[in-house]
């Protein structure tokens, strides 16, 4: 019952229903966990208040992320139906959508991935570390808006990717994001 809201935009177990929205099926709980308590609680102060209250938020690292929508839907919900809605898309399977790909930028965006993000987006992408995202199946707009993002500091980034996608960037240049998303769309679970 407490995700019947969020399947409006993330779809039916986690599967989101446009390239806007992200997958959340098979995302670490102290992922969705760190994202909710985000949006729940904009003021860091009383985000990290809030995360040391609560020993089942020991692992968390929570991010300051803009919202237009989810700031406003997570205040609705306790932190106790956070907690089970985090548990619930969690358990679900991690979903691909079709998308049109160049296989000649994913094929980049491989090699792009296995120096600069495997540490953290394990399983070619298809897993996380606890409080990293998976990469696999989203869409390649979300992905490409997260991280102009994270690039412009609307979004913050954890510092570790930060120096990794700095350097990437340096170094391959901002096609390299667009070689990751090919990439990241192209693989299946």
């Amino acid at each position: 019952m407490l995700t019947d809201n969020c399947v409006a935009c993330h779809g039916e177990n986690g599967q989101s229903l446009g390239p806007a929205i992200p997958n959340l099926g098979g995302m670490s709980q102290t992922y969705l966990l760190g994202a909710m308590l985000a949006f729940k609680y904009e003021d860091s102060n009383k985000l990290m208040a809030a995360i040391k209250s609560d020993s089942d938020f020991k692992d968390v690292n929570p991010l300051i992320r803009n919202s237009t929508v989810m700031t406003t839907i997570a205040k609705g919900y306790t932190v106790s139906e956070i907690k089970a809605i985090a548990n619930y898309f969690s358990d679900q399977k991690l979903f691909t959508a079709p998308q049109d790909v160049n296989l000649s930028l994913a094929s980049d965006g491989r090699k792009l991935h296995e120096k600069y993000c495997v540490s953290c987006h394990k399983n070619n992408g298809k897993s996380s570390n606890v409080d990293a995202g998976v990469l696999v199946g989203q869409w390649k707009p979300y992905f490409l808006w997260t991280m102009s993002d994270y690039l412009d500091g609307s979004r913050e980034m954890p510092r570790a990717m930060e120096v990794l996608v700095n350097d990437m960037i340096a170094t391959s240049g901002v096609e390299s994001l667009q070689q990751l998303a090919n990439y990241y769309a192209s693989a299946t679970p």
